[in-house]
C-alpha cells in the first residue's frame, strides 16, 4: 500500500469517528520526514482520543505499521507515526495554536473530497 492510500485509510477512520476539518498535506516536495500530513480537530479530549483509537484499529486492520503513537496521555495532540504519513489529532484550541498548516504552508493541499 502506498502512502497516498495510507492517507485515504487514515481519512475515512477520522470521518468515521466526526472529525473536523479533516485535511491532508502533500510533504513530497517540501521534507523528508514523511509523504503526507493527515490534519484534523475534536472538540474534546474524549472524541481525540476515540478518533486516534479508530485510525489506529483502521490502519491495523489493513496491516499498515504503527510505529509510534504520542499524547494519548493528555489528548490535546496525539501524533501518529505511520513511517510516510504522519496523523496530527487536536483538540480545536491546540490546532488554531500550532497552526501547522501555516507552518508547512508550502505543502499542497490534497484534495479528499472523494475519499469521505
Amino acid at each position: 500500500m502506498d502512502s497516498k492510500e495510507i492517507s485515504q485509510v487514515v481519512v475515512r477512520a477520522a470521518d468515521s469517528k466526526r472529525a473536523n476539518d479533516i485535511v491532508v498535506l502533500d510533504m513530497r516536495k517540501v521534507s523528508l520526514m514523511a509523504d503526507y500530513f493527515v490534519i484534523c480537530d475534536a472538540n474534546s479530549n474524549r472524541q481525540v482520543k476515540a478518533i486516534a483509537d479508530e485510525i489506529t484499529d483502521q490502519v491495523e486492520a489493513s496491516d499498515i505499521k504503527v510505529y509510534q503513537t504520542s499524547g494519548k496521555d493528555s489528548a490535546n495532540w496525539i501524533l501518529i507515526d505511520l513511517g510516510d504519513v504522519i496523523v496530527h489529532v487536536f483538540q480545536k484550541d491546540t490546532r488554531d495554536f500550532y497552526n501547522l498548516e501555516k507552518l508547512w504552508s508550502d505543502a499542497p493541499m490534497v484534495n479528499i473530497d472523494s475519499w469521505v
